[in-house]
């Protein structure tokens, strides 16, 4: 979409309309299993062709609540809509829903087309049409020449496409996927993460995703909901739950950040002077914030938006810190710099190796300046 002077316009997204209707409704969920608390309170919209990711740690609430979704478990309270329909009292296998599991679940004894074929064949399709979806199904995951071969015969990587095309076959409204990648290697999971994107992309069917996995929430999500504790604790697309989190928890669970405890000395609509003693300096925001003058504040700074260098700022009065390097990591694109503060407080920071050989290169136990932008800064209150 362009302008009127012909410049590119973002697409309008669904859950910034007011007026748009959501095709996933969770509406005020829970789930007890006997005094425990595995979800609380959950209310949830998510729209048509979304990729959203639920994420979280181990026994937050994110795979019972997906579980939900695919009745297999029934909610304590609250209901669930799938395309304005109320399917919180529906059988699973009365829903237009398809999960696929972590382990896959394949059969073995079965080849990858019986595989594929096998939902189509128990709704008693016809050939022809059972045929045709999934030789479809099998060039689209790009598993044509494999048809023949049984499961055991295929790579990690080929074994979860198969099970991605199974779930797909049938045509679902929605689509669940638990930890789909979990059992794929760091280069094979990265390189599926966009194989998944494509195939989602080019049927248009709403995927609800659950992993702990930080980056591939960040990699695969239109929007990511965190999950803590049985409650959605931050709402929001991956850009905004990094650079903008709600409070020390997602800032601290997204990504690596440092954070500083401090209180407000000088503020107004448009800036806030933060006194940080873990910081051992003031840092300066150019913003004001909603807080309270006398409570305690917090600093989230990600590693990144962290300049080190040997030289002082030119203005060193505010953002600024000095320390000791105490340990640096050779990440081959990125080095990150462990420096331990005059205040006694470690950070972490990294800067990307732009080029191969620096001359001045930063080592163990130099002295260092810290320095960062007054934008930098993430103010939490909680």
């Amino acid at each position: 979409m362009n302008d009127a002077h012909g410049q590119r316009v973002p697409e309008p997204t669904p859950w910034t309309d007011p007026l748009a209707r959501p095709y996933v409704r969770i509406d005020k969920v829970s789930k007890k299993f006997g005094d425990f608390v595995a979800v609380n309170d959950v209310t949830l919209d998510i729209y048509h062709k979304e990729l959203f990711c639920l994420l979280g740690g181990s026994g937050c609430g994110k795979s019972t609540l997906l579980r939900m979704l695919a009745g297999f478990e029934e909610p304590s309270a609250g209901r669930i809509y799938i395309d304005g329909v109320d399917m919180t009292d529906i059988p699973p296998y009365q829903r237009p829903v398809n999960m696929m599991f972590q382990s896959y679940a394949l059969f073995p004894h079965m080849t990858v087309l019986d595989n594929v074929a096998f939902g189509l064949k128990q709704d008693h399709r016809p050939r022809g049409e059972i045929r045709d979806k999934v030789e479809a199904m099998l060039e689209l995951v790009k598993l044509s020449d494999f048809a023949r071969r049984k499961p055991h015969q295929l790579s990690g990587g080929q074994r979860q496409r198969v099970a991605l095309a199974r779930s797909l076959v049938k045509q679902p409204k929605l689509l669940l996927l638990d930890e789909p990648l979990a059992a794929l290697d760091k280069k094979l999971r990265e390189s599926t993460q966009f194989e998944l994107m494509n195939i989602q992309d080019t049927l248009g069917v709403t995927f609800i995703i659950v992993t702990h996995d930080q980056e591939e929430a960040m990699t695969l999500a239109s929007r990511i909901g965190v999950m803590d504790r049985g409650r959605i604790v931050q709402t929001g697309t991956p850009s905004e739950i990094y650079e903008f989190p709600n409070s020390r928890f997602v800032a601290d669970f997204i990504g690596s950040v440092n954070i500083f405890e401090g209180h407000i000395v000088d503020e107004d609509n448009d800036y806030v002077r933060i006194h940080s003693a873990a910081a051992g300096c003031t840092i300066y925001i150019n913003h004001g914030v909603a807080a309270s003058p006398s409570g305690p504040i917090w600093v989230a700074l990600r590693p990144e938006k962290i300049a080190i260098g040997r030289d002082a700022p030119a203005d060193p009065s505010e953002n600024c810190a000095q320390g000791v390097v105490e340990g640096i990591a050779y990440m081959g694109d990125i080095s990150v710099f462990k420096v331990k503060l005059d205040s006694g407080v470690s950070v972490k920071v990294t800067q990307p190796n732009l080029i191969r050989h620096a001359e001045d290169r930063i080592d163990w136990d130099d002295r260092v300046w810290l320095s960062w932008h007054a934008a930098s800064g993430v103010v939490l209150t909680s």
